[in-house]
């Protein structure tokens, strides 16, 4: 019997018959449910309909590699969890996956129970944010309940401000365009400018930095778009 029966989705991408194949095998004797693509295209399309909680992510890959994959989800709106599997251990080709939305990364030979711990650190980490109040600063965001306070006391966010708020706090320290915030917190059957999204986040800032003109937290990329910086 398997040790652990939480029955989350791992999409797997890799290539590699013999690595697909023990990667496969360890993670659904460990009670994952797996679902696999040995090219980018296929990829993108089981990300989209399987909708895993975790995808472990090849980079070297026909069709489109690992880096065009988690550029596109990213693009698209697409949170889940990403981990590169790579035989490039070049800072720079981490810095990149990272810098395109990755969350972790795993360099090729790699233990196979240090990558389970990473996938169940990022699944815990995702569940807590998804049930737990969160903290920067003076503030306290509760995810569940849709409530914020700042030093004791409730802030009234309107419902895309808040849920803006979610988005910008989920992609932490990664820059998203205005483009990613519509299509997220808009959605695509909305008709609204890039001006509504600067609209929201002024009004983000006035109601919780504490010097909206040089904000701590919701930062401006000039020319690029938005992020929220710092640890939570």
């Amino acid at each position: 019997m398997p040790p652990v029966a939480n029955r989350h989705a791992i999409l797997i991408v890799e290539d590699d018959p013999a690595i697909l194949r023990g990667l496969k095998d360890s993670f659904e004797y460990e009670g994952y449910r797996t679902r696999c693509a040995v090219d980018g295209n296929l990829a993108l399309e089981l990300a989209e309909q399987v909708k895993p909680a975790v995808i472990l992510l090849d980079i070297m890959l026909p069709g489109r590699n690992g880096f065009d994959i988690c550029q596109t989800l990213r693009q698209r709106g697409n949170e889940v969890p990403i981990i590169m599997l790579t035989a490039k251990n070049r800072e720079e080709d981490v810095v990149l996956g990272l810098n395109l939305g990755a969350d972790d990364y795993v360099t090729k030979p790699f233990r196979i129970r240090e990558l389970h711990a990473r996938v169940r650190r990022l699944l815990d980490k995702r569940e807590d944010f998804a049930l737990n109040p969160c903290h920067f600063g003076d503030v306290i965001v509760d995810p569940l309940q849709r409530q914020v306070t700042r030093r004791g006391v409730s802030v009234k966010l309107q419902p895309k401000e808040f849920d803006l708020l979610i988005y910008l706090i989920r992609q932490a320290n990664r820059v998203v365009t205005r483009d990613q915030i519509l299509d997220h917190v808009w959605g695509t059957d909305h008709f609204v400018t890039d001006r509504s999204v600067d609209r929201c986040i002024t009004s983000l800032r006035k109601k919780l930095e504490s010097d909206p003109r040089r904000p701590r937290w919701i930062k401006t990329i000039h020319r690029v778009g938005y992020t929220f910086a710092g640890e939570l």
